[in-house]
C-alpha cells in the first residue's frame, strides 16, 4: 500500500448535510476499497485566491490516506464527476 494526500475543495452553496454526504462518501470509497485513512481534516470555508466558477469561497478538506493505486485512480474519477467538486488533488507521499 503506498501513503497518499489529498486535498478537495467543496462549492459553498452545498448545505451542511450535502456536504457532509459528499466527505462520507469519498471516505468510504477509500476504506470500502481496502484503504485505510490516516488523518482526515475539515480546514471549513475559506477565501479562494482566485474565483472559480463565479465563486470567491469554497469549503476545504484534507485527508491523508494508505491504499492501492487503483483506489487513488478511483477517487479521483469521482471527483471529476462529482457536482459541487471545485477543485482537488491526490498527491503520492511515500518514497
Amino acid at each position: 500500500m503506498r501513503s497518499y494526500e489529498t486535498m478537495y475543495v467543496l462549492s459553498p452553496d452545498l448545505n451542511e448535510d450535502e456536504r457532509k454526504g459528499l466527505i462520507e462518501r469519498f471516505k468510504n470509497l477509500i476504506v470500502e476499497r481496502g484503504g485505510e485513512i490516516t488523518n482526515f481534516d475539515e480546514w471549513g470555508k475559506r477565501k479562494l485566491a482566485y474565483p472559480i466558477q463565479k465563486k470567491t469561497e469554497g469549503y476545504y478538506v484534507l485527508m491523508n490516506f494508505n491504499s492501492s493505486p487503483e483506489v487513488s485512480r478511483e477517487l479521483e474519477r469521482v471527483y471529476r464527476i462529482t457536482d459541487g467538486v471545485l477543485r482537488y488533488l491526490i498527491i503520492r507521499t511515500d518514497e
